[in-house]
């Protein structure tokens, strides 16, 4: 199965964006499209793996490389930082990621460089959670745009999916962009009542049991969906942890993100095809 793959660029919040773009080689043009939003780790293998698996169902999937500016990244943001890191969280127990205070309690122990370069890399990394995410949904918003008049999508629907931050921003993206066809959250912070009043199209959502401040946020953004008139769908998986699907991490489970894809296509056949799976 042959794909093309590629970095596109377009504008967006006051600067040259890009993405990691893929279809079927042989596939007519235009698709519709998935929008595949990153974890904080941002586009890294198993992002890239994951567009390619979109692409490989039939679709034109574009991974947008939210911490990229005028065609790359800071360096406190480069992938090697970040592996590097991912890899000193992994090292923590479970309690430390959200907590800064036991972060930069661990991070003190680190030799120089290490010291310096994961004390940066974690600060952009949570600082960007906490203070850039209309920015990142002005990009996705951007890129919409430029897809409506790209030969690979042109006149085609686009639909959204993202993992943990990137399931927050899918959702975020559903509430302030009147084109999107449909939009997957998988385990990411939904928004509020005045948020989900404004969303115009079907959305689903995919949750981890071991999950609970995130998945207990499901109950009251499917009233308000109710309340709002739009559909929403939901799965939460028994004995499942956060990032369940990310098979490159710890809590990965195999039967949740199996069940996960299929409705995940399922949903994208329906929106962005108009059938049923």
């Amino acid at each position: 199965m042959s794909l093309h793959q590629e970095w596109i660029e377009w504008s967006a919040a006051g600067r040259r964006r890009r993405g990691y773009a893929v279809r079927l080689e042989r596939a007519p043009l235009p698709l519709p499209t998935v929008i595949v939003i990153q974890e904080i780790w941002g586009v890294d293998g198993h992002i890239r793996d994951v567009t390619e698996r979109f692409a490989k169902a039939g679709y034109y999937a574009v991974a947008p490389d939210l911490y990229a500016e005028d065609g790359r990244r800071p360096s406190e943001m480069s992938e090697e930082r970040i592996e590097a890191a991912k890899g000193f969280l992994d090292a923590l127990p479970p309690e430390a990621w959200g907590d800064p205070s036991k972060r930069e309690e661990a991070v003190s122990r680190l030799p120089e460089p290490s010291r310096t370069e994961i004390a940066e890399t974690l600060q952009a990394l949570f600082g960007g959670i906490a203070n850039n995410m209309g920015k990142y949904v002005e990009i996705l918003k951007g890129l919409i745009s430029y897809l409506g008049e790209f030969e690979a999508s042109r006149g085609k629907p686009v639909a959204s999916v993202g993992y943990c931050m990137g399931g927050a921003l899918s959702a975020l993206l559903a509430a302030g962009e009147p084109n999107l066809a449909g939009a997957v959250v998988y385990y990411g912070r939904l928004p509020g009542e005045d948020a989900a009043a404004r969303i115009r199209c079907p959305m689903a959502g995919f949750f981890a049991e071991l999950d609970p401040a995130i998945t207990g946020q499901v109950p009251a953004f499917a009233g308000a969906m109710r309340r709002a008139g739009q559909s929403w769908t939901s799965q939460v998986y028994p004995g499942a942890k956060h990032a369940f699907f990310n098979d490159t991490r710890g809590a990965y489970d195999v039967e949740a993100a199996a069940d996960a894809w299929v409705r995940t296509l399922a949903f994208f056949h329906r929106v962005l095809r108009g059938k049923e799976a």
